[in-house]
């Protein structure tokens, strides 16, 4: 039975997020990612299409999503379905870290505003 402990997950940072990856092929999922983000106050990630559907639930926090030019307040217990196409923009307007869990299928890819395609390391 697979078992991922907190000190077996793979810690990445970007657009000054941090991401604790759990669920991978590298810990043997074979179809879906699951990680921890963590949103510091004052982050604004930039906007990216994403290419496969991602589910984000808020264990701790607030967030401002904008989803398709669409603005909305996400907070404690909230989850945000983000279909394939859609285009996200993830922002920390509170005074402490936001903590979510998110889920997508494996080689999920997002796509910035200029063209650059990343996949992140914790969905591959």
């Amino acid at each position: 039975m697979p078992v991922v402990r907190p000190s077996e997950a793979l810690v990445h940072e970007m657009h000054g997020a941090r991401f604790i990856s759990y669920a991978t092929p590298r810990t043997g999922s074979k179809e879906l990612c699951a990680w921890r983000g963590e949103i510091p106050p004052g982050t604004k990630a930039p906007a990216h299409t994403v290419s496969r559907e991602e589910i984000l639930h808020v264990l701790d926090g607030e967030l401002l999503v904008t989803l398709d030019g669409h603005a909305t307040r996400v907070t404690v217990g909230d989850t945000l379905i983000i279909n394939p196409g859609a285009t996200l923009a993830v922002e920390n307007p509170g005074d402490r870290t936001t903590v979510t869990w998110v889920t997508t299928s494996i080689g999920l890819e997002a796509e910035l505003a200029d063209g650059t395609r990343i996949t992140p390391p914790w969905t591959r």
